[in-house]
């Protein structure tokens, strides 16, 4: 099995590697693999794509990382790599995928194309999936070999390689679709937001063998005393004011599930050692970072599931069953009997009978806990009980976010009245779930914080006397830019909103 690996590292160019992976495992080291593809065979070919994948695997030796560069990877060597990259990752190690080339979205998921894909047009989406790496499996393998840290970096984000004149291509944009829903412990950055393209270069003057992207995000891995979040808004804030000077809208973004703190360059030795850092993030709300709150596995695909809302009474939570009931029983976990939910008035078509009421109500100071639920099924056996969770922190900042999400075009409005204001009462009305709100006044790229009154847990939407909902801009002002970060610690589209969209009542 060792030579038959060997051979596989070798065909894919991976020789100056083996030195370090045929050394005595050890617990948490660093692993990474850097992949470039510019030899497209049916699409175009790039130019900066290998460049790019060396400048990372030399940055990425540099902060201790073992590290496989593999270039031009059709299909097959793209699996080998990442068989290579799977058998060198142990329990608790921090593992590192960097991948330039092209990238494609496909019905809100990313692949990464090898060099081998064939030719595909309008209706041939299966050929491209077939033909191509899914972004995701990449973050499930590394889940399953139990990585501590995931840290995967895109720089795919370009036109559509499929048009061609005179043919329709694959359905699909420029740019990736953002990935939100990562497992515990995994980071991911893009070079592009969604429905953004990457520049490799700002001009035809422009010599940098390397894309505006991983030209500024290698030299920011490697500053010490930065952990990764901040390494990635650093980036953000450096390329897109780069992009903007060629009047191009870059704006790189991130997903942060991590549990820890990651600094890959190492802590700061000493403060005389470190450049002058951003300013820290506003605190705007009086909770910490909280994890979203996951699903209960369970042995039995039966299992209920809840989804948590807070209201001004206190919270509603509304139980979700794979099964047909009979009739839902619930307790708080360990205190007094099981109560029935009761009956509402409409038929269930599976049973014939009337629908057991599938929500409860808790009040609104109601403690973290769990909550135990009973069903009878369609024939009449008890189920249960399962246990279901109820973190009232967790819960409120996800049903906050994602209220903010759905109602995006609502975060400002603009009203004239002695000037032109632009209210924020919609982001203080969901400030729970928000952990930094960043504007930019006539500019793409948001630059400076705007501060939040503190969360309330006991009445988490209440506006009141004295807080502040709007501020006043210049009469000329054209719009301004909106970015949230979430307390999930992952970042929001940025959002323009036009002050011509404004209101005179």
């Amino acid at each position: 099995m060792t030579r038959r690996l060997l051979r596989i590292l070798a065909a894919l160019g991976l020789a100056a590697s083996l030195t370090t992976f045929s050394l005595p495992a050890h617990a948490e080291k660093r692993v990474a693999l850097v992949i470039g593809n510019n030899d497209y065979k049916h699409v175009p070919k790039l130019l900066k794509a290998v460049n790019d994948a060396r400048t990372m695997g030399d940055t990425l030796k540099q902060l201790g990382f073992s590290v496989m560069v593999a270039e031009n990877q059709n299909r097959q060597q793209f699996s080998e790599a990442l068989l290579a990259f799977d058998k060198a990752i142990e329990p608790g190690d921090t593992a590192f995928f960097f991948y330039a080339g092209h990238g494609f979205e496909i019905a809100g998921q990313n692949y990464l194309l090898p060099t081998d894909v064939p030719p595909a047009t309008e209706g041939q989406e299966e050929l491209v999936r077939d033909a191509s790496i899914l972004a995701d499996r990449i973050v499930e393998r590394l889940q399953n070999k139990k990585a501590r840290t995931s840290i995967l970096v895109f720089d795919a984000c370009r036109n559509n390689p499929f048009e061609r004149a005179g043919t329709r291509a694959v359905a699909g944009g420029g740019g990736l679709a953002p990935m939100v829903q990562l497992p515990e412990g995994v980071f991911s950055v893009f070079s592009a937001g969604p429905r953004q393209t990457a520049l490799d270069r700002l001009s035809n003057d422009d010599a940098n063998p390397n894309s505006v992207f991983t030209r500024t995000f290698a030299k920011q891995l490697l500053e010490p005393g930065d952990n990764l979040v901040q390494v990635a808004q650093r980036t953000r804030r450096l390329v897109s004011e780069m992009a903007e000077t060629v009047k191009h809208k870059q704006v790189p973004v991130y997903f942060d599930q991590m549990v820890d703190d990651v600094f890959l360059g190492g802590a700061a030795k000493d403060a005389a050692s470190v450049r002058p850092a951003d300013p820290p993030p506003q605190k705007v709300a009086a909770l910490p970072p909280v994890s979203v709150p996951r699903v209960p596995k369970e042995e039995t695909t039966n299992a209920p599931i809840a989804s948590f809302s807070r209201h001004n009474g206190g919270w509603s939570v509304v139980f979700s069953f794979a099964d047909p009931t009979l009739g839902i029983s619930w307790r708080m976990a360990g205190k007094g009997d099981f109560r029935e939910t009761g009956f509402i008035d409409t038929l269930d078509p599976r049973t014939r009978k009337r629908m057991p009421n599938p929500s409860i109500e808790l009040p609104p100071d109601a403690a973290a806990g769990t909550i135990e639920v009973r069903y009878v099924d369609q024939s009449g056996e008890m189920q249960g009980p399962f246990p279901i969770r109820f973190d009232p922190e967790a819960a409120l900042i996800r049903d906050q976010r994602k209220i903010l999400d759905m109602t995006s075009t609502s975060w400002l409005s603009f009203r004239e009245f002695n000037g032109l204001l632009v209210y924020y009462t919609h982001l203080v009305s969901y400030r729970c779930a928000i952990r930094e709100v960043r504007i930019g006044i006539d500019t793409a790229v948001p630059n400076q914080v705007l501060k939040m009154p503190n969360c309330d847990m006991r009445d988490p939407s209440a506006i009141t006397a004295g807080m502040p909902l709007y501020m006043k801009l210049a009469p000329a002002t054209q719009f301004v830019s909106v970015e949230l970060t979430y307390r999930d610690g992952s970042v929001s589209e940025i959002k323009s909103f036009r002050a011509a969209n404004r209101s005179n009542n």
